[in-house]
């Protein structure tokens, strides 16, 4: 995507409504792959639904876009019901995992195949793949087949073919999975800058946390079928909802000590146990004193990850990597605005961390 004078597809922001669903659930025989989803993902915003595999993430998006159907609850855009609808009738677009291109068809032939499926004439079908191969940068591979194109490439086309359908939604399931770390990195910032130049609703699915909170407006983190919790990128990491949210978003992820571990530590009376970020821990300064022994080290170059026992519970100190080697016994302090509080059944409890928003 390189030409930024081109002027992004006529897709007004009064034809965007917001996708909700109500009560969605989804059962099979022998299991129960969603209970009753209740989420709205706004208008033009990017939304990722992120989660393990298995969570049921793939399964949503699925009954989205009609390949499914849900057991019960509903599916809305703006005012209408959709969930009754077939594919082709929900407004919608979708970039597969595998990209699905046809082989035999060259790159042209593969965007504007569903424009030819639905009878857009002839000139109308071209000037819209002249405006959105410029946009894509894909105009001098238009006569290539898919083969002759490298994974990057080949993604383009996939959100090529989206875009170029005109659809107020476009629904993304783990589209970057199939490329090497480095193209996974290009493809998220052009993949969100595209979303963001023509103000379309992106619901966006996968398992990697760094796509999602480098990607994302806001967030839904599901679990076994559930949602955990809905927030910004910022707040669910400096407030997660959860015991399992605080333990899924962050590299390392946020220490979850039990309470006897830390009895030094104020904490609520319903508290069972104590989260703190591994960047928050410190050698030195204010804060309730801990002490801890060494168990390991793992030098990263800009960062060095030292792994302790507390109270024979495990916690992980994230440093410069410039730090000199830790001692075999250590003094830590942790500030109180970095301590999180859950309950017996993973709770978010009422923490200092919540009176200092994010940054």
């Amino acid at each position: 995507m390189t030409d930024s004078t081109i002027d992004p597809l006529s897709l007004g922001a009064a034809a965007r409504p917001d996708l909700s669903l109500s009560g969605v659930t989804k059962a099979f025989a022998t299991a129960t792959a969603l209970h009753e989803i209740d989420v709205t993902l706004p208008a033009g915003k990017f939304s990722v639904l992120l989660g393990p595999s298995g969570c049921g993430k793939s399964t949503l998006l699925r009954l989205i876009a009609g390949l499914d159907h849900p057991t019960a609850g509903a599916i809305a855009l703006g005012p209408d019901r959709i969930d009754h609808l077939p594919p082709k009738r929900r407004n919608l677009a979708m970039v597969f995992q595998s990209y699905a291109l046809f082989p035999h068809l060259n790159v042209a032939e593969n965007i504007l195949f569903g424009l030819s499926v639905r009878g857009v004439p002839k000139p109308e079908r071209q000037e819209r793949l002249s405006r959105v191969a410029a946009m894509m940068g894909l105009s001098e591979l238009l006569a290539r087949k898919p083969g002759e194109l490298s994974g990057g490439q080949q993604q383009r086309v996939a959100l090529a073919r989206a875009v170029i359908s005109e659809r107020p939604v476009c629904l993304m399931d783990e589209p970057l999975s199939n490329l090497d770390a480095k193209l996974r990195a290009e493809m998220r910032s052009e993949i969100r800058a595209l979303q963001q130049r023509l103000d379309l609703t992106m619901v966006y699915v996968t398992h990697d946390q760094v796509e999602a909170m480098t990607m994302a407006d806001h967030i839904v983190v599901m679990n076994a079928g559930r949602i955990e919790q809905v927030a910004t990128p910022r707040d669910l990491y400096a407030h997660p909802a959860t015991v399992f949210v605080a333990g899924f978003i962050g590299t390392p992820p946020m220490n979850l000590l039990p309470r006897t571990a830390l009895p030094d530590i104020p904490a609520p009376a319903a508290a069972t146990t104590i989260g703190i970020r591994p960047e928050e821990v410190a050698q030195a300064g204010t804060g309730h004193p801990v002490s801890a022994r060494l168990r390991g080290v793992e030098y990263l170059g800009a960062d060095q990850i030292v792994t302790l026992d507390v109270g024979g519970a495990r916690l992980v100190l994230r440093q410069s990597g410039q730090a000199p080697p830790p001692a075999d016994s250590l003094s830590l302090t942790v500030p109180a605005p970095a301590l999180h509080f859950f309950d017996h059944a993973g709770r978010r409890l009422p923490s200092p961390s919540d009176h200092f928003p994010p940054t």
